[in-house]
């Protein structure tokens, strides 16, 4: 057992359940041999004693078996005043707590299935954590900072405090039933360690990182990692396009942004036996219907194709960047799902 507290605590409790055992058995023998009472009889006369519930007498005592019973009181009287005593402060017991907490977390966690690890919780987790909660994609934290407990438990984000580079803390964040893992701690070696122990653990996780400098892009890859996004090239390419193309960045950042705004981008996946495989884009009813915009569809095998014509037909396993109001998004994306 781990626990120092818990240990300590088991053995206090084993060692008091010795020594109420021990009570019941001296108060058994003592009636049995002053009062020549049955061992049901003696037992009868000890428990009613001890839990002083003022029932009547097997029967009337001899002045052996009196003060026998007033000694018996006594020590009884003050043994379960100090198991009451223990037991309250036990129960409140801020460790006790603490490990109901990190039981229940940790049935949480071997229920979650097809969720996300985010390993770090700086300025780049933050953000990741919340857009994907937004969106309803389960996930779980990995971080290292005690201090960041009482604000995991205010968001009701499940997490793990602990060190992410190692290879029992990702297994115990299910990452054999995880279905991607991002690795955004702030060191670029502890990157490299998180992405290629993910990836000896699970060979088909979707992995993303973080490169905070241009050479361990190609580390990271190395590794294992799927995708691997720098902020300062990303930041430094946005301010660049802000310059360039202010009205164009504007309009992106309105269709990815799903605060508050009624247009946005999605990307939705053709399943074989949805009723647009097959159809042509002029026919699928997709603008007419739900007034959205394909923007680009990728096929199975990578190609992309930038603005499709009319003609274009859909097939089983396209990825559709859809451009258009939320409700319109949903509601095609459900139709798609409840096709048959």
């Amino acid at each position: 057992m781990r626990d120092p507290w818990l240990r300590a605590t088991l053995h206090r409790v084993l060692v008091l359940i010795a020594m109420s055992a021990m009570l019941v058995s001296f108060g058994v023998l003592g009636y049995i041999f002053l009062e020549h009472y049955s061992l049901v009889e003696a037992l009868y006369m000890t428990v009613i004693t001890l839990s002083t519930v003022g029932f009547s007498e097997v029967r009337p005592l001899a002045p052996a078996g009196q003060i026998f019973t007033i000694i018996l009181v006594l020590m009884g009287a003050g043994f379960v005043t100090y198991h009451l005593v223990y037991f309250s402060q036990l129960l409140f017991d801020p460790n006790l707590i603490e490990l109901y907490r990190r039981r229940r977390l940790k049935k949480q966690l071997d229920q979650l299935k097809d969720h996300y690890i985010i390993c770090g919780y700086g300025q780049m987790g933050q953000v990741i954590v919340r857009e994907l909660s937004n969106h309803k994609i389960p996930i779980v934290v990995i971080d290292n900072d005690d201090a960041l407990v009482i604000r995991f438990r205010e968001k009701e984000i499940l997490h793990l405090i602990a060190d992410a580079t190692e290879e029992e803390n990702l297994i115990a964040a299910g990452i054999q039933r995880a279905k991607g893992l991002v690795a955004v701690v702030n060191r670029d070696t502890d990157n490299v360690f998180i992405v290629l122990t993910a990836r000896d653990i699970k060979k088909d996780l979707l992995i993303l990182a973080r490169a905070g400098s241009p050479g361990t892009q190609k580390r990271l890859c190395t590794a294992g990692a799927d995708r691997v996004v720098s902020p300062f090239a990303t930041g430094a390419h946005h301010i660049a396009q802000n310059i360039l193309r202010p009205t164009v960045t504007d309009f992106l950042e309105l269709a990815l942004s799903a605060e508050g705004l009624e247009l946005s981008m999605e990307e939705i996946v053709i399943s074989p036996h949805a009723a647009l495989v097959g159809k042509e884009l002029m026919t699928s009813g997709i603008r007419s219907q739900y007034n959205l915009i394909v923007v680009a569809i990728k096929r199975r095998d990578g190609t992309m194709i930038y603005n499709p014509s009319p003609q274009e037909l859909f097939e089983a396993g396209d990825i559709l960047i859809v451009i258009g109001p939320q409700e319109s998004l949903h509601s095609f994306e459900r139709d798609i799902e409840g096709a048959v």
